[in-house]
């Protein structure tokens, strides 16, 4: 499998000095019209050794320019910054650099990944549209993409406690493919990289940089080697400035950047959009059985053992090589705080119709990841100045269909070709809200915008109403349904309801959460700043424990929060940042809005391969 070299991975300190020596080397030379900088050649990766970079000598291009300060970090710029290596980010970066052989420009892109690799932090169901890939990369077929497992079969069931009733399947994925996401994105890693972009994993991006003007110029970085207690410590590196004349935000779902951006220029307002909806998704990689192995074979799940007043259902996809991807999603707008969306994950598996297809297989990965669930009704303006938001950070799932995947890669497609526009043609970046509104998304986001919120009404009337919308409307209906309460205003007092019990796991279907984040190889810096944060350290045992029964420690599906009795016998809350792994769902449904994500050290979190 090819991984890509991270600046900051495997030693952060001496490539961190590789990144510093080049733009020394290259602000220098600047005068020179043979000004270089360094590009990567990669190589595979092998448990036995260490990624290997070698560095080479290529030119810079003429807008390309770098500043080093003895105090203040040091900075590199390009014509484009894009940060998140997903499916958005790089459809962006490959769609610049084809405009630029196709037109005879020069644009120098750069794509920051808070990844260790491309592809790491990257998990999704996934049954792939390949429409957005047709347009972008129609030759993909022959260019060996990791997409080779048409949908061979489609189900839908209604379950109940011992039994599972087929109803017609809504979801048309004929002519799709089983994948992994995190592989495919691996692939279109390469492609960028072939085209020109220069990707750097391992770089997290946590604060935007903005000129006099309140213009977005770039990003700026993290600092590494900081202690828990803030001080510095022997290997500590000044994070550095990433500067565009165009920056793209690609972080994904709650991308915490973009949220930022999104409420300094009040995006949702000028936009008209309501307030975005989640639900958290949970996944396992399973090997099964080879004479249980339908190569794919797609399910879909409705019921238990979900209550009716609970949106979600589950997935169980036939990838290749006897593996299944199978998992569990759970709308955050649920209202008892005594649910645990993981221990209603590993209670489904025990249902016979599913458990059939898991015994006597092995789990090889799990993650879990929020996803937007807001639809039409909650697209916010995606321009701002100096830059747009595209892909899931800008929220534009297809609810009915399950899939984001084709429309966050258009989403960074069109982005791209009004960018290219901006930097060429004297274009304005808010013709990207025109294309957006032009293209095949708007069209398909705008059909399936009553979908999600007819649930609000519950479980029946939610299949009554999104059937009619389906089978008869079909996205015609003259009225536009509006979403429920903010996911975390959602959320009852733990009085209102009683504690749930869930069945202890048995290490053979079901898992406890060690277990389960031992599989989904996250690992973080044990020794640096929480990059969780509480905005008040007193909300959670003042509020969240009397009220709501410390609801933290059951929606994350990492153990990351959990109370603890102090040295007096009083509850405490502890926060194991290590286990974090990226999904946001603490960002979202607190009932306070008091815990804020925000980035650890680069290249730490989950380590996905197959997701």
């Amino acid at each position: 499998m090819l991984k890509f070299c991270s600046i900051f991975s495997k030693s952060k300190s001496k490539n961190l000095f590789l990144l510093r020596s080049r733009t020394k080397s290259t602000s220098r030379s600047q005068s020179s019209p043979a000004a270089y900088t360094f590009s990567r050649r990669i190589f595979p990766y092998s448990k036995h050794s260490s990624l290997l970079a070698r560095v080479s000598i290529s030119r810079v291009p003429p807008s390309r320019s770098f500043a080093t300060d003895s105090e203040a970090r040091d900075s590199i710029e390009y014509d484009v910054v894009v940060v998140g290596a997903g499916p958005a980010g790089l459809s962006a970066a490959i769609r610049l650099k084809q405009l630029c052989h196709q037109k005879g420009a020069d644009l120098s892109v750069c794509v920051v990944e808070k990844g260790a690799e491309v592809g790491a932090h990257i998990i999704s169901g996934n049954v792939f549209e390949p429409r957005a890939l047709d347009e972008l990369l129609p030759q993909w077929k022959q260019e060996e993409a990791p997409i080779n497992t048409p949908v061979s079969s489609d189900k839908f069931w209604f379950l109940t406690k011992n039994r599972a009733i087929s109803l017609p399947s809504p979801f048309h994925n004929k002519g799709n493919y089983v994948i992994s996401l995190s592989q495919l994105v691996r692939w279109l890693g390469a492609k960028a990289e072939e085209l020109g972009v220069e990707i750097y994993p391992g770089f997290a991006a946590s604060e935007i940089l903005y000129d006099a003007n309140n213009k977005v110029i770039g990003i700026g970085t993290n600092d590494m080697g900081i202690a828990k207690d803030g001080s510095k410590k022997e290997n500590f590196q000044r994070g550095v400035e990433v500067k565009g004349r165009i920056t793209l935000l690609a972080e994904g779902c709650r991308g915490s950047l973009s949220e930022k951006i999104i409420g300094r220029y009040n995006l949702r307002e000028k936009g008209g959009a309501e307030h975005q909806t989640y639900a958290l998704g949970i996944k396992e990689v399973w090997e099964i059985d080879e004479r249980k192995h339908q190569p794919g074979a797609v399910l879909h799940t409705l019921g238990w053992p979900l209550d009716h007043k609970t949106y979600g259902g589950s997935f169980l996809y036939h990838m290749k090589d006897n593996q299944i991807s199978i998992g569990f999603v759970v709308a955050l707008n649920y209202q008892n705080p005594f649910m645990n969306p993981y221990e209603e994950f590993q209670k489904f598996k025990h249902h016979p119709a599913i458990r059939q297809y898991l015994e006597g297989g092995t789990v090889i990965q799990y993650g879990a990841r929020t996803l937007n669930e807001g639809g039409f009704q909650s697209i916010p303006y995606p321009v701002f100045p100096g830059g747009a938001i595209i892909g899931c950070s800008a929220g534009f799932l297809n609810v009915p269909k399950i899939k984001g995947t084709h429309t966050a890669m258009k989403s960074g497609m069109l982005a791209a070709e009004v960018t290219f526009g901006v930097l060429n043609e004297g274009l304005d970046m808010d013709m990207y809200w025109k294309a957006l509104r032009n293209s095949w998304i708007w069209d398909e986001l705008y059909k399936a915008r009553n979908y999600r919120p007819a649930f609000e009404y519950g479980l029946i009337p939610g299949l009554a109403l999104s059937g009619l919308e389906h089978y008869l409307l079909r996205g015609k209906h003259p009225f536009t349904l509006k979403h429920g309460k903010a996911d975390h205003e959602a959320t009852n007092a733990a009085q209102l309801h009683s504690p749930i019990q869930y069945p202890k796991a048995d290490g053979v279907l079901s898992f406890d959460v060690p277990t389960s984040l031992h599989r989904s190889n996250t690992n973080h810096e044990h020794d640096q700043p929480p990059h969780l944060r509480l905005r008040d350290p007193k909300i959670p045992e003042t509020v969240n424990l009397p009220v709501y029964a410390a609801p933290e420690s059951r929606y994350c599906p990492a153990r990351v929060y959990e109370y603890v009795a102090d040295e007096h016998n009083q509850l405490k809350l502890q926060i194991n940042a290590q286990n974090c792994l990226h999904c946001k769902a603490c960002d979202i449904k607190d009932p306070k809005q008091n815990i804020e994500w925000t980035v650890p050290e680069g290249g730490g979190g989950p380590g996905y391969s197959v997701m």
